[in-house]
């Protein structure tokens, strides 16, 4: 599948819950509702680059797939990740959360998933989703 493009976010769903289940400070929490990122993904063959530009901070990723390596987020955290490709979809796994990425026709839609454990009456483990849709506003 071919990524290549730069994308803006126009649809999210549960992003502000998502980013404080990963402990995202509230300052970002807040601009995340004013701020669309422009993700802008370059790919050869499977070494990717992918720069998610605001008004605010512009954070640059590069990945070869099935290589473990570390992620800085838009907070400045970083993350051990290891990212595959699966069934055409682009699927980033860390410890504390994994992302899948995939074209649907002229869209990427991205979902998040974030793995919750608690200890009330046992064990209960329940997921947390986010799902961002980007558009193909801008072409590279």
């Amino acid at each position: 599948m071919d990524y290549n493009g730069t994308w803006k976010v126009y649809f999210d769903d549960n992003l502000e819950g998502f980013l404080k289940a990963m402990s995202v400070p509230e300052m970002m929490i807040k601009m995340s509702k004013d701020v669309k990122p422009v993700t802008v993904i370059k790919q050869n063959g499977p070494d990717f680059t992918i720069e998610v530009k605001t008004p605010v901070r512009t954070n640059v990723n590069s990945f070869s797939l099935g290589k473990e390596t570390e992620i800085t987020a838009m907070d400045g955290r970083k993350f051990k990740c290891t990212v595959r490709e699966e069934e055409g979809k682009l699927v980033f796994e860390t410890d504390k959360f994994t992302s899948v990425r995939e074209i649907q026709g002229e869209d990427m839609v991205e979902v998040g998933l974030i793995l919750i454990h608690s200890m009330i009456n046992g064990s209960m483990f329940c997921f947390l989703e986010v799902q961002l849709q980007y558009d193909e506003g801008i072409i590279n």
